[in-house]
């Protein structure tokens, strides 16, 4: 009997420890508020390059991700797509807000690219 408690209790004290812990409290999104900004659609990504392409109403708006990760193509967007400078974005695929440097908007989807090309091939990759 002496033997089965030294090795029960160690571990129910072990399996007590164990818990699930959450990563931190998640920030209730005002989906009513995102879905009257501008939509866009993620249309070219790659993984070894911070910059995006998305296409807008008015064209198409070259992204850098800005401390995150870059959405994958196809995700579904909502901000201020159209206007320079970091935005707070809304990934309704992922469904988080996300931070994003937009670098330049209202272009073609070639004019996208190319800028693309370059920026990812000056910063180092």
């Amino acid at each position: 009997m002496k033997k089965i408690l030294l090795f029960v209790l160690p571990m129910v004290l072990f399996l007590a420890a164990c818990s699930r812990q959450d990563t931190g409290p998640r920030q209730p999104i005002d989906e009513s508020y995102w879905l009257q900004r501008e939509r866009g659609i993620v249309a070219y990504s790659d993984f070894q390059c911070d910059y995006y392409i998305v296409k807008t109403y008015n064209g198409f708006s070259l992204m850098r991700a800005w401390g995150g990760f870059t959405p994958l193509r196809g995700s579904v967007i909502y901000g201020d797509l159209n206007r320079y400078g970091i935005q707070t974005i809304y990934n309704r695929s992922e469904g988080l807000l996300m931070q994003a440097d937009v670098r330049d908007y209202w272009m073609t989807y070639w004019d996208a690219i190319d800028q693309m090309d370059w920026y990812c091939s000056t910063s180092g990759f």
